[in-house]
């Protein structure tokens, strides 16, 4: 999946403005006539929500729009050159690469109105516009403008309601296949998934979009496996099914280990709601050890609901507990009860974080904490749908 791609983008130069003056048979002071020059095309990015990836923009990265025309005689103006709209997928994020490496936040794709990310050169005057009463005769006229050279770093963030987290094999495929109609790869080795699977979920006459991403890996977040390449397209979830293998020989070291890696990677991912589902429970080995393990993820995770998930059985109702969960979750206003200084923070901080200062972060530490007493105090809900599910109750 190519979800980043960089591209280079020349806009159009203004056309230059023209010196001349009228000369007709019988009108012998007709004086100044140049026109003005057009002006160079302008790019655009629009969004486009039949695409899904930016592989066409992998190969086609270079971008150079038309200039403008150049003025003529008789106050002819040159014509304009050609705009250019460049399409993305839905939330696709614009960074503007400066010289030194850096990059500045440019915009955030979440519709198709036209965001200008390149703007085409002035065009220059002609010498009709330089006349006066001390110069009737100009003999100058100017230069078009030079276009905009832009250097654009493009991230695509796949929109999603819920993410999908856990180790390899762990069984977030299944849980997808099961929960709707997305057919990723499933087998019994790590990593099968390599790249982000998308499913839309249908409850209670409630859809939402649900999205498995690839395993993580202890280390991940200074490059080990796959997970951190794609957990950005999770950053704009509202809540996540964080899934333990129940096969695990630590399944509260597993929910610890990726915790940290959230935080490691963004700490708004590790403030975000999770709901926790145990999978594999129709093994023997997990189903003998179910209270060991509750019992277990309960003391590492301060009293948060636990899901049981038995989503290898095709028949059973627990996948469908953890997606009614997760709907409610999803439903839910996260940042209910918030300040307006405070949202604000937190969507600078998903979009810019580049821009926060320590003070910023320090606030955002607090608004994390504020999130997960409220999000502690909700899960009961939360738990008890998943256990209704997981008996054949709901």
């Amino acid at each position: 999946m190519i979800d980043t791609v960089r591209i280079n983008i020349k806009a159009g130069d203004g056309g230059n403005g023209c010196v001349s003056f009228l000369r007709l048979k019988y009108q012998p002071r007709g004086g100044p006539d140049g026109g003005d020059g057009g002006d160079g095309g302008s790019a655009y990015i629009v969004g486009d929500a039949s695409l899904n990836t930016l592989l066409h923009l992998k190969y086609n990265s270079t971008f150079y729009l038309q200039r403008g025309g150049h003025g003529k005689g008789k106050n002819q103006r040159g014509a304009n050159g050609r705009d250019t709209e460049i399409r993305v997928p839905i939330g696709t994020v614009v960074w503007r690469l400066n010289r030194d490496g850096s990059k500045d936040f440019l915009a955030d794709i979440v519709s198709a109105y036209p965001t200008p990310v390149a703007q085409g050169g002035a065009g220059g005057w002609g010498n009709a516009r330089f006349v006066s009463p001390t110069n009737q005769e100009p003999m100058l006229a100017q230069s078009g403008g030079k276009g905009d050279y832009s250097v654009l770093w493009l991230e695509l963030k796949l929109l999603a309601d819920v993410g999908l987290l856990a180790k390899p094999n762990a069984g977030k495929s299944t849980l997808i296949s099961r929960c709707s109609a997305a057919r990723p790869k499933i087998a019994d080795y790590p990593f099968t998934t390599i790249e982000p699977a998308l499913g839309v979920v249908s409850h209670a006459g409630q859809d939402f979009v649900m999205m498995e991403v690839p395993g993580l890996l202890e280390g991940a977040h200074r490059g080990v496996g796959l997970g951190h390449q794609f957990l950005r397209h999770a950053e704009r979830a509202r809540v996540y099914v964080h899934l333990i293998d129940g096969l695990s020989d630590d399944p509260a070291g597993d929910y610890r280990m990726l915790n940290a890696e959230l935080r490691e990677f963004s700490p708004m991912l590790a403030a975000k709601p999770q709901v926790i589902a145990v999978t594999k429970l129709d093994t023997t080995e997990t189903r003998d050890l179910r209270d060991v393990i509750e019992e277990e993820l309960r003391r590492a995770i301060a009293q948060d609901a636990i899901a049981a998930a038995a989503a290898a059985s095709g028949n059973a109702a627990a996948p469908y507990a953890a997606a009614a969960a997760a709907a409610d979750a999803a439903s839910a206003p996260v940042h209910a009860g918030l300040s307006p200084e405070e949202v604000g923070l937190l969507k600078r901080a998903a979009t810019r974080p580049n821009t926060l200062s320590l003070a910023d972060r320090a606030a955002i530490d607090g608004v994390g904490a504020e999130l997960r007493r409220r999000h502690a105090e909700t899960t009961g809900k939360l738990g008890e749908l998943a256990r209704q599910g997981a008996s054949g109750r709901l």
